[in-house]
């Protein structure tokens, strides 16, 4: 057991200790040990390192409930304190309120221990490769790794940890202006050559970047998009598309989806896969989630994510954790990465989009802009960077009637996010060559 696991235990026993009468408590442990290295122009301008615990107590008593959080110091002593201090600010709240007819917590004491293994380099070794790879470029990006930790409690006898030893590298090569290369590397088995490779295939599209750059009418054009341009597009379906409550109350960008009347493309099958990601097999409410729950399989609705609050509104079975994605997978199709500018003949590859947004929700339409290593095509050769332009177009028409094959690999994203914390959230997903793709300036 870690040193962060048992001083967690230590504390739900103790948390445990002070409850009376009727009272039930649940625990929520986010944490972190994460290293951190900035780099501008292939030299490193920051380094450092983050070590943080945040424990969040939740004090049931007959249906009514308050939340409050503290910063666990690792000091047993100092946080049985605070953590005393916390219960009896809940209990006086708690006291207050009315019972919460939507409150659903996991009285289950199933717990799941998942320890990963620490296959990561030091940030040292990490940058110094990255460094060797970007030579004479001008490399900007961010390196970020370490274990993030997650762990639940509850009155009720769980006690569930979960450790991830991830790393995320978020780099530009830039060559002039808003001429650059963006690309990232991630995973939970760090090797040396795979990252040296990221950055060669970068500093190769780089080249491209110096010729003159092609402007083309506003229309529609046959198009490759890049594993991280449908990143974009799917992120956007994170907000609010698979959640029940969102479906329920019919605001979901993929309405007419989940209510058949339209379908995507057969070789579209989307899935929430905990197992796949950083994030934790439980929820912050106790509940364990599946290794996989479909959302869209073969174009059509296949389910949705239940938080246990819609579960308890809505009379639904949970998921058991939130309902935006954490842990997003799509299936592959069958096309080979040597194949793509082949396949896509004349019209545009599609490196990177910016500032996605909707721009007609409830039809699930979506807007946004080209960016970084984007290229007009003729025959099957890279001609040159294209102009920045503004699509707009829907999600039935890219992932649905105008998707004519997926990549044959969907490599891992990790979230860069580090608001107030390293994000857990992921996603797999392969490029998409379309039939027409419509830009309108």
């Amino acid at each position: 057991m870690s040193r962060i696991q048992q001083h967690f235990d230590d504390m739900m026993t103790y948390a445990l200790d002070q409850l009376t009468g009727k009272e039930d408590l649940t625990a929520w442990l986010s944490a972190e040990s994460s290293d951190f290295v900035r780099i501008n122009q292939s030299r490193v301008r920051q380094a450092g390192h983050v070590t943080q615990s945040n424990l969040s107590l939740r004090l049931v008593n007959s249906g009514r409930h308050a939340l409050q959080g503290l910063t666990l110091t690792g000091d047993a002593d100092s946080d049985k304190a605070r953590i005393s201090g916390v219960i009896t600010s809940l209990r006086e709240v708690v006291a207050a309120v009315a019972p919460d007819p939507h409150l659903l917590l996991c009285e289950s004491a199933e717990s799941v221990i998942d320890i990963g293994s620490n296959q990561l380099p030091t940030a040292a070794e990490a940058t110094q490769v990255l460094l060797d790879a970007s030579q004479d470029a001008d490399l900007v990006g961010i390196w970020a790794s370490g274990p993030i930790h997650a762990g639940f409690a509850s009155s009720w006898g769980q006690r569930s940890f979960h450790t991830r030893h991830a790393y995320h590298v978020d780099f530009s090569v830039h060559l002039s202006g808003d001429k650059a290369v963006k690309a990232e590397h991630a995973g939970f088995e760090f090797t040396p050559q795979d990252l040296t490779d990221k950055v060669s295939a970068a500093k190769i599209q780089l080249t491209k970047m110096r010729r003159t750059p092609v402007t083309v009418r506003p229309g529609d054009y046959r198009a490759w998009l890049s594993p991280a341009a449908v990143g974009e597009l799917v992120g956007l379906l994170a907000w609010d598309g698979f959640g029940a409550k969102s479906q329920q109350t019919r605001q979901s960008p993929l309405q007419r989806i989940v209510d058949g009347t339209a379908s995507l493309s057969p070789l579209v099958s989307i899935s929430e896969s905990p197992t796949s990601g950083v994030a934790p097999r439980f929820g912050s409410a106790g509940f364990l989630r599946p290794a996989e729950v479909p959302l869209i399989s073969a174009g059509r609705h296949a389910g949705s994510l239940v938080s246990p609050r819609s579960a308890q509104e809505y009379g639904l079975n949970t998921t058991g954790a939130g309902e935006s994605p954490d842990s997003l997978t799509m299936a592959t199709g069958s096309l080979a990465d040597a194949d793509v500018l082949r396949e896509l003949g004349t019209g545009i590859y599609v490196g990177n989009l910016w500032y996605t947004n909707w721009s007609d929700r409830p039809a699930g339409r979506l807007t946004g802009m080209t960016r970084f290593a984007t290229f007009w095509v003729e025959n099957g050769e890279l001609v040159a960077p294209l102009s920045v332009m503004r699509f707009d177009d829907t999600l039935e028409r890219m992932l649905g009637s105008e998707l004519i094959a997926l990549g044959n690999h969907a490599p891992l994203s990790l979230s860069s996010d580090t608001y107030e914390k390293r994000s857990t959230g992921s996603v797999q997903l392969p490029g998409a060559l379309l039939r027409q793709i419509r830009f309108t300036l």
